[in-house]
This record gives C-alpha cells, sequence and structure tokens, in this order.
C-alpha cells in the first residue's frame, strides 16, 4: 500500500510540475487624440482607435487600454512604462513624440527593452526635419521635412510581401485615401520590409512597412487612414490589427484573424 501511496505522490508531483502558470497578457497602449483641424471624417484618431481596440479582441493574448493624449498628457510617461505595445494614432506624431523628453525617453526604453510600436498616418509625421533622425530610431520610418510627399487619390493598394504575417488574408484593392509617399527609412535598413504599395504617378510607393529593430523589438507604420471611412474596409482593418498582433510578438493565422464586426458595432461608421 505504501508503494502505490509513493507511486501517485509522484504522479501528482508530474502533473503539476507539467502545468504551467497562464502567461501574463501583453499590455497594448492605444494612445489617440481629440480633433486636430481636419475636417470631420478625416483624422478620426479616438474613433479609429476604438475600431482598433474592437478588432484586438480577437487576440485574447493582448490586454488592450485607450487613452486620449490631449494637451500636456502628464500621466503619458508612465502608462508608456507599463506597456508592451504602443500604438500611436496622433497629430504630426514625429514631433509630438519629441515635445516632451519624458515621452520621448519612455518610448526608447519600450523599444529598449523591447516593445512593439505601431504608427498610423500622421502619427509617422513632421512638418519639420529636426524630429526626424529620433524617430526614424524608433518606427524606422516617417514622413518628415519640407520635402514630405502626399496625395488624395483614388488608387490601387497592393500586398508587397505576401509571405510576411502581417498580410495573412489581405487582398489587394484599390481605395480612395490620402498617402503619405517618398517616406524616409532608417539607415541601414536592416530588417525593414515593405508591406503595402500604392499606385501613385506611375510609381509602386511603400506606405506600410515593417521593422524587426537591430537591438530586438518590432515596429510598424502605415500611411493611409486619413479618411476614417476606409476602416469599413477588411484589408484595411486586418492590416492594422495583425501589425499589432506581430509586434506584440504573437502568431497569426494563415488565413488571417477574424475582423468581421458589424458596421454598426463601428465607431464613426454607422451612417
Amino acid at each position: 500500500m505504501s508503494l502505490v501511496r509513493v507511486c501517485l505522490g509522484l504522479a501528482l508531483l508530474i502533473v503539476s510540475c507539467s502545468v504551467l502558470p497562464a502567461a501574463e497578457p501583453k499590455a497594448v497602449l492605444l494612445i489617440g487624440q481629440g480633433p486636430d483641424g481636419h475636417p470631420p471624417k478625416t483624422h478620426e484618431y479616438m474613433a479609429g482607435q476604438r475600431i482598433l481596440q474592437h478588432c484586438l479582441k480577437a487576440a485574447p493574448e493582448l490586454k488592450v487600454t485607450l487613452v486620449q493624449a490631449d494637451g500636456d498628457w502628464l500621466e503619458g510617461p508612465e502608462l508608456i512604462h507599463r506597456a508592451d505595445v504602443v500604438v500611436l494614432f496622433v497629430a504630426e506624431g514625429a514631433k509630438w513624440v519629441q515635445a516632451d523628453s519624458r515621452r520621448l525617453d519612455a518610448l526608447v526604453r519600450l523599444a529598449q527593452r523591447g516593445g512593439g510600436l505601431v504608427s498610423l498616418h500622421w502619427a509617422m509625421g513632421s512638418k519639420e526635419a529636426g524630429p526626424i533622425d529620433a524617430y526614424l530610431k524608433l518606427l524606422g520610418g516617417c514622413h518628415g521635412g519640407p520635402d514630405r510627399r502626399f496625395q488624395v487619390l483614388t488608387t490601387d493598394l497592393r500586398v508587397a510581401d505576401a509571405g510576411h504575417p502581417i498580410t495573412r488574408g489581405v487582398e489587394d484593392l484599390q481605395v480612395r485615401d490620402e498617402f503619405y509617399y517618398r517616406l524616409k527609412f532608417v539607415q541601414p535598413n536592416d530588417g525593414l520590409r515593405p508591406v503595402l504599395k500604392a499606385d501613385i504617378d506611375g510609381q509602386a510607393e511603400t506606405v506600410a512597412w515593417s521593422w524587426e529593430r537591430p537591438e530586438g523589438g518590432r515596429s510598424f507604420g502605415f500611411s493611409g487612414l486619413h479618411f476614417h471611412a476606409n476602416w469599413r474596409r477588411q484589408a484595411y482593418r486586418r492590416t492594422v490589427t495583425q501589425a499589432v498582433m506581430w509586434v506584440a510578438g504573437l502568431a497569426i493565422p494563415q488565413g488571417g484573424v477574424s475582423v468581421d464586426v458589424p458596421i454598426g458595432d463601428l465607431p464613426g461608421l454607422s451612417n
């Protein structure tokens, strides 16, 4: 009988040792802002981030927090320090990041510890050239300086890298948007891959990219999403959702994640 008890005890010990604690969800911080002076239905930062928050429900491994970062946003650096991934959808983001040294330091530290960074539309921009270099070290790409190029047009948006996890389940489409192009990219650009390209003035221009940063961690940028209505497009929602998952280091299914949500549930798109 004692031998049986010993065997049962060993079996229970083996089972208990083999059950690992569940991994903590990764913290995703979605940062938006209020209106920046653009016409309604454009640069809808908070409504866009709410849609992304909705889509990220497809990834239970993520704990998503949405904040509005207007004014001085004094609590921002501490929120960034607690995040594993930061998604920026703000006005003139390259300049905004560096408007507060504590904010820039928090993002630099996030990158140093291998965190993920995402920038959408004007969040990758700066009218002045000064903020470009520091921003490139974080995001890998920037729409900045007096020579920056942008254009509203209807064009073909094509998958540039069909083998990239971000583009799983994403198909080419024709879309009307304001795209930033002739973007500036970090040099050397090892680990940087075009993800989407748009036909602009007869050239295939990179408008979305991914970057596996040399010191560790990942970044992604997409220059579209000027018009809020483009969140209606499955390809847009899936690309951005999967980009957040990719920078967080999550696996993405071969057919892409489900982002099929009723339009009535998407802020700003119900009418």
